[in-house]
């Protein structure tokens, strides 16, 4: 059985699909890379609960949770199969680690989730399950998370995470959604910061990130794209470490990094 290292990438704008950016070419190419495997189990910011929640429909049905985007994005689909059975696994690991979890009916699949694997696997032939993030929680509980769900790798599952390095719509907005607007410092200073820290192993800092990393509310004024990045690094283990796969910032403000962690 392969196992797969745990992921986060960014998802950034829907937009991914349709521009021809490196952060496409990257997304396009990472599943032939890291190989095909027996089900995916994504932690999408899209999907915000109090307690942990995890999509249990044996054929979700799409999300469009976006808005002012060509009409060419409102009709793709992602016709990939749900795993129930999986989700119930999930929930069990992460109840044995006392964290309270239920399997959900009902829930399609959000574009935090569609948009980068219908890149990375366009085939949509293999089982997905979603898992809802808590951004009233601290990184130090998506850690705990990832930490509960670590055996799911030994069993072919690949743990992603999808959010996006960085995300402030407004200063998007602000600036004026222009796509090779050069990174402010602010960003860059972020993003340095996480980069040497999930490099060097160092998941407490990630885990406390708000409160540790510079610029970090200014990035993230909401945590929810944060949040899969600390869950991903927990899925590694507790003496992980990161390798970024990607780097790229779009409209200035939406650094586009992907890690993979061992």
């Amino acid at each position: 059985m392969t196992r797969f290292p745990s992921v986060y990438v960014s998802h950034g704008s829907p937009m991914v699909i349709l521009n021809n950016t490196v952060a496409k070419d990257f997304l396009s190419s990472y599943g032939r890379e890291l190989g095909r495997p027996k089900a995916i189990l994504i932690a999408t910011a899209h999907f915000e609960t109090r307690a942990p929640a995890l999509s249990a429909d044996a054929h979700p049905e799409m999300i469009y949770d976006f808005g002012g985007f060509p009409r060419a994005l409102f009709e793709m689909t992602y016709p990939a199969p749900g795993d129930p059975d999986l989700a119930v696994r999930a929930a069990g690991l992460l109840e044995a680690a006392g964290i309270k979890a239920f399997p959900v009916e009902g829930r399609g699949y959000d574009h935090g989730t569609w948009v980068p694997l219908k890149l990375m696997y366009p085939e949509a032939d293999i089982p997905v399950v979603q898992l809802s993030v808590q951004p009233h929680m601290s990184g130090a509980h998506h850690v705990a998370m990832g930490q509960a769900l670590a055996p799911l790798r030994d069993e072919g599952v690949l743990i992603m995470g999808s959010g996006s390095m960085t995300h402030n719509l407004y200063e998007l907005s602000r600036l004026g959604r222009q796509m090779d607007l050069p990174a402010p410092d602010w960003v860059k200073s972020f993003g340095g910061w996480i980069h040497d820290a999930i490099e060097a192993g160092r998941t407490d800092d990630i885990a406390h990130w708000d409160s540790r990393a510079p610029f970090a509310r200014q990035n993230h004024p909401s945590p929810e794209h944060f949040l899969p990045l600390p869950f991903a690094m927990g899925a590694a283990g507790p003496a992980a470490k990161g390798r970024r796969v990607h780097t790229s910032c779009e409209y200035g403000v939406l650094m586009m990094d992907a890690y993979a962690f061992e």
